[in-house]
This record gives structure tokens, sequence and C-alpha cells, in this order.
């Protein structure tokens, strides 16, 4: 998860005509903020089971909400410019990013979680 939200695809719509561009007002790198707040918990006890999940209360107060925003259906970023509430710019990525990539490990991980039940019941027995 953490190597998709880092590799994830963000693009902005084009700058109009006689608009100005410029260097970011934070350094905080956005996808690698967001990567480092994903977590993983297991669960050994009943219900037992292993949980991957966005931690939203180790980011930023103004990324929150980021994660969910990012994997909306339609994928649109829509944020002010450089803090001016009164311009606002759109970025685009990948919709639904989050729940594709469980989608395609699922079958993975169901094969490493039978993969340790076996060598815990090998154990026991």
């Amino acid at each position: 998860m953490k190597n998709t939200i880092r590799t994830l695809p963000i693009r902005a719509d084009p700058r109009k005509a006689g608009k100005r561009g410029g260097p970011s007002p934070t350094t905080r790198p956005l996808r690698a903020t967001v990567a480092e707040s994903v977590r993983i918990s297991v669960r050994t006890t009943r219900p037992v089971g292993a949980r991957v999940w966005v931690d939203r209360w180790s980011l930023p107060s103004d990324l929150q909400k980021m994660p969910a925003v990012m994997n909306s259906s339609n994928g649109r970023i829509r944020h002010p410019v450089f803090g001016n509430k009164r311009r606002w710019a759109n970025q685009w990525t990948t919709p639904l990013w989050w729940d594709k990539t469980v989608r395609a490990h699922t079958p993975r991980m169901q094969a490493e979680v039978a993969r340790v039940l076996d060598d815990v019941r090998r154990f026991l027995t």
C-alpha cells in the first residue's frame, strides 16, 4: 500500500494563459506523508484477523481527510491555490486506488495467511 501511494500519479489541470506558477509553500511531500500513515494491525484474539488502514490522526491536521479524497470515485483533489481560498485548483489521481490495490493483492494475502496458519498447525501437532 505504501508503495502504491508513493507512486500514485497525480496530474493537474493545465495552467491558464498568463497564470503564474511557483514552488510549493510546504516542504511536506503529499504522497510520502500519506504513505507513512499506513498501518497494519494483527489480532490474535477473537475476532482473529489483520487490518491495513490509514491512521488519519498521524497526519497533519490539514491532510487528515486527504486519504479519503484521494480514494474518491472521481479521483479529484480540489484545493486552494497556495492557501488562497479565493482561487481553487483541481488535481486528478487514480479513482478508488486503495480499493483496486486491495482487490489486486487479496489472493496473495489469503495465500500468505493460509501459509502462516499451516505453519502454526504443524507447530502445534
